[in-house]
């Protein structure tokens, strides 16, 4: 069978097919989105849920709609702790996910743009094109005061051309390497021209356009920014380009083609709307295979928002949420470079693991490392008591080892994580009614977080 005859064939659902899909497309998730997910069909699950659009959420402040407001530090920090709160409350839709994909594909960074309003308004962009048309998205990222400003869209001017944006629009946004020619992204640029800001708004200056002929991608006339986005998803390339990015998001990052061109093909016959191939990625046999799951690291924000989720925080330690993320390296509004993060391996390092076991064991113990109370403690006694056999030492691993853990775990992992937990007692003598129970539960709890396995999805 060919791989990409299993995108087009529906996986069998079950638990295992619930967790996985709950992993690569939630931030985390909890004993009772299991229940939740696999109260309905698969179907109804990514299409009905997942998949469905939901209302915008309020601004984070007024000072969003005002350019004039520079307290940058103070709003850039509220922007990103609003963002946190949306991945904690998400619900079950994918929303959140395709908007820090859209965040690590279409990169701007706070700094260059300056103003945190004008990445609120990029943000806002897309949630709302978040699983929608990716021809409109990118019309509306080419015109947005963000992108214009970062990729220097208002220094483009007729007579003096600045290649930029034309250049990242192709090589990182669209095409690829090897899909345009250096002649693309000049005659790109002339088409790009005209476009300024004023504070939060792109407005066009005509004087500053460039109405010459300009050949394109094999296409000759007086072309403008719309024309330019239109010639490039005329291109083969284009849909390839994204679905391998699509691919390394929610499969993994070593590529199957025939599976991408699949894909590929799914999205020109939907005239570039997302929806049915992520509705058919996420239903497909190919996605749910065992090569699959548990295959792939999780980024920062993936494991800093998963815990609070796995431990039903609602109300996080967001000050602290935001100082591990700069230390892992996925500080949010401030991607590397145009070409975002790296991701994968480049996510653990020898800095970066500890630092995400510092942090584990710190909600763990409700503490910071400096001794500093965090702004929420966990009860792990009343959460063991949330599984169907708490005074089962055995189950409650097995339990909760499922919302924890993508890849299976071993014997050997097992069994160290039953005598950390029973820290010296045996089996039989278990319960969550012990005076030591909420230590050994800390003790088990940091344990199972360190492990290796705890860091893949």
């Amino acid at each position: 069978m060919k791989s990409g005859n299993k995108l087009n064939k529906i996986a069998v659902w079950d638990e295992d097919s619930a967790r996985h899909i709950l992993a690569r497309t939630l931030f985390g998730y909890n004993k009772q989105d299991v229940e939740f997910a696999l109260s309905i069909t698969l179907d109804e699950f990514v299409d009905n849920h997942l998949l469905s659009d939901s209302p915008s959420p309020p601004q984070p402040g007024i000072w969003v709609n005002d350019p004039t407001d520079e307290n940058t530090t103070e709003h850039t920090r509220e922007l990103i702790y609003w963002w946190y709160n949306l991945m904690v409350t998400q619900g079950y839709s994918l929303r959140e996910r395709m908007v820090l994909f859209w965040h690590n594909h279409f990169v701007s960074e706070v700094t260059k743009v300056y103003l945190p309003q004008r990445m609120y308004w990029q943000n806002k962009l897309f949630r709302d094109y978040s699983m929608g048309n990716v021809i409109d998205l990118t019309k509306a990222v080419t015109l947005d005061p963000a992108m214009l400003i970062y990729l220097d869209g208002i220094r483009n001017r007729k007579g003096a051309p600045n290649e930029n944006y034309a250049r990242e629009l192709m090589e990182l946004f669209t095409l690829g390497i090897g899909n345009y020619t250096e002649q693309d992204v000049q005659e790109g640029a002339r088409a790009l021209t005209g476009w300024r800001v004023d504070g939060l708004t792109p407005y066009f200056t005509v004087d500053r356009f460039d109405e010459g002929t300009k050949t394109f991608l094999g296409q000759t006339g007086n072309f403008n920014h719309n024309d330019v986005v239109d010639i490039i998803f005329t291109q083969p390339a284009a849909a390839t380009f994204l679905c391998r990015e699509l691919y390394n998001e929610f499969m993994h990052v070593a590529h199957d083609e025939d599976s991408i061109a699949t894909m590929a093909q799914l999205l020109r016959d939907n005239n570039f709307n997302l929806k049915p191939v992520l509705s058919t990625l996420l239903k497909s046999v190919l996605f749910h295979t065992d090569e699959v799951r548990g295959a792939k690291i999780k980024s920062p924000v993936e494991m800093l928002i998963g815990v609070m989720r796995q431990f039903n925080v609602t109300t996080p330690d967001y000050v602290y949420l935001r100082q591990v993320a700069a230390q892992i390296k996925q500080e949010l509004l401030s991607p590397p470079n145009v070409s975002g993060w790296d991701g994968d391996k480049v996510w653990i390092n020898t800095t970066s693991l500890p630092a995400r076991n510092i942090f584990t064991d710190a909600v763990v113990n409700g503490r910071k490392p400096n001794g500093d109370d965090l702004t929420f403690q966990l009860n792990l006694v009343e959460y063991a008591r949330t599984f169907s056999n708490p005074e089962d030492a055995i189950q409650l691993i097995n339990d909760i080892s499922k919302i924890f853990l993508q890849y299976p775990l071993s014997e050997n992992r097992r069994e160290y994580l039953l005598t950390t937990l029973l820290d010296g007692a045996a089996v039989y003598d278990w319960s969550t009614n012990d005076p030591q129970a909420e230590n050994r539960l800390k003790m088990f709890f940091k344990a199972l977080m360190r492990l290796s396995e705890y860091q893949l999805s």
